[in-house]
């Protein structure tokens, strides 16, 4: 690990909140958009620990609800950078919800966000490299250059209509 690489730890963030009334919609369970604004906020937070400068959120994508968060439940979401190109963080999301009274914790949602790093102008600027620590955070890493290229596609398909 050259000096200027970052250890995964370095960008790992934590937050959890309780959810209330307000934060659901008919079927008691929280909303996704609630959701959303959170992974969005700790993503950037990870991002920001990482390389040390101001961020932008460039995409979400492969946003998985894979089960309902319920009122009076906490949720938990924990987010750090997988992998880094010259000025872009791909940020990784695992949300748990957990039963405050009966302990019972389940994953929910997993999410992977791509983050700019940029000047005082706006510019995008360099990022360190980052560095796994452990094999999970190794397997992300080693599939990261496939969901890297697919956002590529997925963006140059998008924007290359003459419409």
């Amino acid at each position: 690990m050259n000096e200027e690489t970052r250890p995964v730890s370095r960008s790992r963030s934590i937050m959890t909140e309780l959810v209330f009334p307000t934060d659901t919609n008919h079927h008691g369970t929280m909303f996704g958009g609630t959701l959303m604004k959170y992974i969005d906020k700790i993503s950037a937070i990870a991002a920001m620990r990482h390389c040390s400068k101001p961020v932008v959120t460039a995409s979400s994508d492969s946003l998985d609800f894979l089960s309902p968060i319920r009122m009076g439940e906490a949720v938990e979401l924990e987010a750090f950078v997988t992998s880094t190109h010259r000025s872009s963080m791909e940020v990784y999301v695992v949300v748990r919800a957990e039963n405050l009274f009966t302990g019972e914790r389940r994953v929910t949602c997993t999410a992977f966000s791509t983050f700019v790093a940029v000047d005082e102008k706006g510019k995008p600027v360099a990022v360190p490299p980052v560095k796994p620590e452990n094999e999970a955070e190794q397997k992300l890493f080693d599939s990261a250059p496939e969901r890297y290229e697919f956002r590529k596609k997925r963006r140059a398909e998008r924007y290359s209509s003459t419409d």
